[in-house]
């Protein structure tokens, strides 16, 4: 019989200072990343294709040409032969339900106002051009060039690249291949890790590269990303996944214990918690979490990130509970309470909040409309998701009445005066001069 996988368990008053904390025993530390990252960086800009091409048979065991690294439109029409109706279908929904949800968020940001002779609009730019990391490795995930390709498309992004590591015999999953064509991508490279970040950030001769970089990945792709943010623009450093469930007696156990390990296959270092104000919860869900994991598809990588990063900690109150749910600030936060709407409200750090018994995590992944690019590590704290307004640049367009620059003129003058700034103050009463 398998073994069955533990997660760690605390009680709120006596947790340790770190707990918030996404830490577990790693053969290569933070800064061992960063400096391999660097010298895959450098590697990419100092040697192009020569750099892609070696880094992609070292990490991903694909032999491939420098002519071959831009899929070509025949791979994406023999991808389509290799996918059921229902697959494009869902895919196709998918889409849809993202671009209406992303469309309306547009209509509400652009406006227009006047007050005194002064007028404002508020216009959005789209950025000219976008790289969209999507991750390949232990499954494929057409839905991440979803969320990220379809916002840009909205936006009116000009030219969207997306890169995704190949397989050993250098083809990309068909899944993902038809998901870019739905989703009307430009360019389409097979690169991965942190090679694609410098290729999209730096270029090489096949690789042009793009004001900004999105999409999630690795620790490697995250560091990649950080790095070249002093020169190219990214969305956030996103992570490995996470899901913290905030729970009362009135959940079941059972579904929490399967969000958890929903979450738990992204990756071994996915993370999966749940804050309770009940003992007897609490406990069900391990019991739950033991048993079910032990028979689970991909059973030895949710047991992995169940054991590393999976946690159950009780408090005394719900009031207890949200503050430890806000210092985590995790990626998704599903709310299992008596008054799941009031909880909520009091929930201020997360990426994406989904409340009640039928809104798994599952649902904001395929089917929601909401974008599940999300921030995690802790930089829900000041991070957004992913949405049309990462692939625009809001500019304020004014124009004043002669009438309006008058009314405001003496304030004008105060505010130039106590900054030291005359000729700002010169500049608005020379209009008025006869």
């Amino acid at each position: 019989m398998p073994k069955q996988a533990r997660v760690r368990i605390w009680k709120a008053n006596a947790l340790p200072p770190d707990w918030f904390k996404r830490q577990a025993p790693d053969k290569q530390t933070a800064e061992q990343v960063e400096n391999n990252v660097k010298a895959i960086i450098s590697h990419v800009v100092k040697n192009g294709d020569a750099a892609l091409l070696a880094l992609t048979e070292q990490f991903d065991e694909a032999r491939l040409e420098a002519k071959n690294l831009q899929v070509k439109p025949n791979e994406i029409k023999n991808a389509y032969n290799d996918m059921s109706q229902k697959q494009i279908d869902a895919l196709r929904f998918m889409k849809n339900k993202v671009s209406s949800f992303e469309k309306l968020v547009l209509k509400q940001v652009g406006f227009k106002t006047s007050s005194e002779g002064i007028t404002i609009q508020n216009v959005l730019c789209p950025i000219e051009s976008v790289g969209c990391y999507v991750p390949g490795g232990q499954a494929a995930y057409p839905s991440t060039l979803v969320m990220t390709a379809v916002p840009a498309k909205v936006a009116g992004v000009a030219r969207v690249v997306v890169c995704s590591p190949p397989n050993a015999e250098g083809k990309v999953n068909p899944l993902v291949l038809v998901a870019a064509d739905i989703c009307g991508v430009d360019e389409f490279y097979k690169v991965g890790g942190a090679q694609a970040i410098a290729a999209l950030a730096y270029g090489t001769e096949t690789i042009r590269p793009v004001k900004k970089i999105v999409g999630p990945g690795s620790k490697y792709v995250t560091a990649a990303k950080i790095l070249v943010s002093k020169d190219v623009a990214i969305d956030m450093p996103a992570g490995p996944s996470e899901v913290l469930v905030l729970a009362d007696e009135t959940a079941n156990a059972r579904l929490i214990a399967l969000d958890m390990i929903s979450q738990a296959e992204h990756g071994g270092d996915s993370v999966a918690g749940l804050i309770t104000i009940s003992e007897k919860l609490a406990e069900e869900v391990q019991g739950w979490l033991a048993k079910t994991a032990a028979v689970a598809e991909r059973r030895e990588i949710v047991k992995e990130a169940l054991e590393k990063y999976g946690f159950v900690i009780t408090c005394k109150d719900m009031a207890e509970a949200v503050v430890l749910a806000n210092v985590f600030a995790p990626e998704h936060v599903e709310i299992m309470t008596r008054n799941p709407d009031k909880t909520a409200e009091k929930i201020t750090s997360a990426g994406l909040i989904l409340v009640d018994l039928y809104s798994p995590v599952a649902l904001s992944d395929y089917a929601s409309g909401t974008n599940h690019v999300l921030p995690t590590g802790g930089f829900g704290h000041a991070f957004s998701g992913l949405s049309v307004l990462d692939f625009t640049r809001r500019v304020s367009i004014v124009e004043s009445s002669k009438e309006g620059l008058q009314a405001v003129q003496e304030r004008v003058k105060v505010m130039t005066e106590a900054e030291n700034l005359p000729n700002h103050y010169k500049a608005v009463e020379a209009r008025f001069e006869k």
